[in-house]
């Protein structure tokens, strides 16, 4: 029970020191990782269905977080040609100039992990791999 409450406590300290970096920039963290993943996509842009499989959310999530990006003007919505019912979210202009400045801001306050060092950080990951490979976060090595 301690280390459990302790992780959700920890998640949501950071989530709001987070939030408060990005809310100037009209995002929230969820919004963040959406713009970042598309930035890290070859050509800018992804099926919504991919993106809800990276992000491991819920289709519905996926809809507004990406509905939400579209009328602030940080991505742009078509339909898919490979997928007939499927459409394609991908990142314009706006959307990577503001995704570079929010994570400026982001690594000026180190992700908000200031009170660890390199070496914690790196404790910190290989205590939560197990976990996330399990959960398919990503692949083992």
């Amino acid at each position: 029970m301690a280390a459990i409450t302790s992780v959700m406590r920890a998640h949501q300290i950071l989530l709001s020191e987070v939030d408060a970096v990005l809310k100037p920039y009209g995002l929230t963290f969820a919004r963040y990782e959406a713009l970042v993943l598309l930035t890290f996509s070859k050509a800018g842009e992804l099926p919504m269905s991919k993106i809800g499989e990276r992000l491991m959310v819920h289709p519905t999530s996926v809809t507004n977080t990406v509905d939400r990006l579209v009328k602030s003007g940080l991505v742009d919505k078509r339909p898919n040609p490979n997928d007939g019912r499927g459409t394609l979210a991908s990142i314009t202009e706006q959307g990577r100039v503001t995704c570079d400045k929010a994570t400026r801001d982001l690594m000026a306050m180190e992700f908000g992990l200031g009170a660890y060092s390199a070496e914690e950080c790196g404790e910190i990951f290989a205590m939560l791999r197990p976990l996330r490979v399990a959960a398919g976060d990503f692949q083992d090595e």
